[in-house]
């Protein structure tokens, strides 16, 4: 029997990416980088980063999640922390040519979170800024406006992920705070969905879902006008009957 020799098999990488939607201003956005170096030098870009040889993948997702964004990944084990971002992992990217320096896979991310602040780069980048994905995506992966890498379709995926996820979970409440309004959530789903929704509609489907919104018994007047209901999420995961998107 031939001895083991770790030189015969060809170099091989793992990374993440981290497709981060916020949304701002009424607007969907994503957290896009400018790299500092090659390849792709001046090309926007995913936040993201090598897998390092001592983490696994959620670890590696939630440090580059942290040193990105400054934020920290949600535990499910500790349902009373607000403060984290919701964590999961999207897809596996793997054509042997999406990285010219060598073999990377990726293992892509989707993170959402509330109104985030303006982000700091890190890392190989040299700037950062919340871009709305519509038009990230309207931009060709092509030519130097483009996404590096294969960013475009991971971005595209992300997106889609998040649009259809909210149809039948409580996902959508990720991108509220602790306490919201009904018209603060409604916006969400707008801003996601890219569609204007009927108020009253949207109020009587999101209160007569059981387990979906739970009132705090406190209101606000922050969208001005009269005092709106707060409520927080409730414990449901998925929603019966679903919030099918509009068709546009």
């Amino acid at each position: 029997m031939s001895p083991y020799d770790p030189s015969a098999y060809p170099p091989f990488a793992v990374t993440v990416d981290l497709v981060v939607l916020t949304v701002r201003r009424h607007a969907l956005c994503a957290l896009v980088v400018r790299r500092g170096e090659q390849p792709f030098q001046g090309r926007w870009a995913l936040p993201g980063g090598f897998v390092r040889g001592d983490e696994d993948l959620a670890a590696a997702a939630a440090r580059e999640l942290a040193e990105e964004t400054g934020l920290c990944a949600h535990d499910p084990a500790m349902p009373g922390a607000g403060n984290g971002a919701h964590l999961e992992q999207l897809a596996t990217y793997g054509d042997p040519k999406r990285d010219p320096r060598m073999r990377v896979v990726s293992v892509a991310h989707l993170v959402l979170a509330p109104d985030l602040p303006a982000p700091r780069a890190g890392g190989d980048a040299n700037s950062a800024r919340w871009a709305p994905v519509d038009e990230v995506l309207a931009v060709g992966d092509e030519g130097a406006a483009g996404l590096a890498f294969d960013h475009a379709q991971i971005l595209a995926d992300g997106v889609e992920r998040a649009r259809s996820k909210i149809e039948y979970s409580s996902l959508a409440t990720a991108f509220c705070p602790p306490e919201f309004t009904v018209g603060e959530l409604r916006r969400v789903y707008e801003a996601v969905w890219g569609v204007a929704l009927d108020p009253r509609n949207f109020h009587r489907k999101v209160t007569g879902t059981p387990g979906f919104l739970v009132p705090t018994g406190g209101t606000t007047t922050r969208q001005g006008g009269r005092p709106a209901q707060l409520f927080r999420a409730g414990g449901a995961t998925l929603l019966n009957p679903p919030m099918l998107r509009p068709e546009v």
